[in-house]
């Protein structure tokens, strides 16, 4: 008799939700319990909301659909800007949308079908049949190995889990205020930073996390208007490719504030590739000079300047900061978090101490979306807090979610607080190594 269990792991049902947001995986259907039979599918999947099917073929790849829209065999062509089509690739799905200007099924009462292009359980058979079209870009070799004997389907319910915590009750407590913005500005800009001039912040992060945008959006509440100092924006490798050091100014003829922002190149999974890990090791320590051009195939040597010498505690790294992308925790890769796990053990072994940010909490989380002070309200985003506490290896307490600024065009009191908070830590951080620095001399 065949299980009421699914065949996905605990891990790869974690991977497919991070691509739904928040939601709960609710089985209504599985071929090989209840029929490769359409009748059968719409009897149990019919009007039931958003649905994701999974299948399995004999040559061992897993791949599937989702659609927003109800099945209700009405005869139509459906428009789904959200549906998407899937597989996994190593551990990871990767989503393939549906493209512009097309249909994301035909809701007739056959099997399931997605642009009328992928269908399975073709003819009440367990196959899957690619009739061609553009709804979608399919490589099939990629997709499914071009292997159509289908071993099982499966249908889930998706289902939003509640993004208010019980009783609305915040899991931190944040004063948002202009009266508490304004005591944070002047305790950073009034802050001493013991034994050197300036705090040193290194920045690390993957590729597209949002480095570069902090540092921006950062410097944007003390000039008081946006800024668009370091080079930002989306790409698939790191539009850092120098290490920078970014004094910041309260205002634009104002004093220096007590603080430096390192930004680096950004990590990628790939060995030859992003940020290297010996390279880290050197910035922190000193070594590298302002502007210096990273080399991802080789990594940083002292001889390679003209006078290589002791770098003082000015020059050292006094504080590092994770930046993560909150949308993509959960589709993190196995090499990312060896890389990072690596990182984390240099940074240990220096003393140095660290703390995460964690970016676009707005984009995962609608409630946040609609108001950023509900993000300590979100059950989701404290979710997601403890999952990366959990994967990095860093207390709760040390999980800190922001918002950059991105598309704005004036500043935010809600985005200027979670900001300034950050930094505020960044600053109690770094004073704790430079006050065991001290102790240690």
């Amino acid at each position: 008799m065949a299980s009421r269990t699914s065949r996905l792991t605990k891990n790869q049902k974690l991977q497919l939700c991070g691509l739904l947001g928040n939601v709960d995986l609710t089985f209504l259907y599985k071929a090989s319990l209840h029929g490769y039979n359409a009748t059968t599918f719409h009897l149990r999947c019919d009007r039931q909301g958003p649905t994701l099917l999974v299948a399995y073929n004999s040559s061992g790849y897993i791949f599937g659909g989702y659609t927003s829209k109800d099945y209700t065999q009405s005869g139509q062509y459906v428009t789904d800007e959200d549906a998407f089509l899937f597989s996994f690739q190593g551990k990871i799905p990767v989503r393939i949308k549906v493209n512009s200007g097309h249909h994301a099924r035909l809701d007739d009462s056959r099997g399931p079908n997605f642009g009328q292009q992928l269908h399975f359980c073709y003819n009440n058979q367990p196959t899957v049949y690619n009739q061609g079209g553009h709804a979608f870009n399919i490589n099939t070799a990629l997709m499914y190995g071009n292997d159509g004997n289908l071993i099982e389907c499966e249908v889930f319910k998706i289902e939003q889990i509640s993004q208010v915590s019980p009783e609305k009750k915040a899991w931190r407590n944040v004063v948002w205020t202009a009266n508490r913005r304004e005591e944070l500005m002047k305790s950073i800009k009034t802050h001493k930073v013991s034994s050197v001039n300036r705090a040193r912040i290194l920045m690390i992060g993957p590729v597209g996390a949002g480095k570069s945008s902090l540092f921006n959006s950062i410097n944007s509440i003390f000039m008081g208007r946006m800024t668009n100092k370091a080079m930002a924006g989306s790409s698939g490798t790191s539009l850092t490719t120098q290490f920078r050091t970014y004094p910041l100014k309260d205002g634009r003829d104002g004093k220096p504030l007590p603080f430096v922002l390192c930004d680096t190149m950004g990590l990628e999974e790939q060995t030859a590739a992003g940020l290297d890990i010996e390279d880290i090791s050197s910035i922190i320590q000193g070594l590298i000079p302002d502007r210096y051009q990273f080399n991802p195939i080789a990594s940083f040597h002292p001889d390679e300047q003209k006078s290589p010498r002791p770098s003082s505690l000015q020059e050292k790294i006094h504080c590092v900061v994770f930046v993560i992308d909150v949308t993509k925790i959960s589709l993190m890769s196995s090499k990312l978090e060896e890389k990072l796990a690596a990182i984390r053990t240099k940074v240990n072994s220096m003393g140095v101490p660290q703390i995460v940010l964690m970016t676009k909490v707005d984009e995962a989380c609608p409630l946040v979306e609609e108001d950023l002070q509900n993000v300590y309200v979100s059950s989701y985003i404290k979710s997601k807090v403890q999952e990366v506490s959990s994967r990095l290896g860093v207390p709760v307490s040390c999980v800190l979610p922001v918002k950059n600024y991105s598309q704005e065009l004036e500043l935010n009191l809600n985005c200027d607080l979670l900001l300034l908070t950050a930094v505020q830590q960044m600053l109690n951080y770094a004073e704790d190594y430079l006050d065991d620095a001290a102790d240690a001399v």
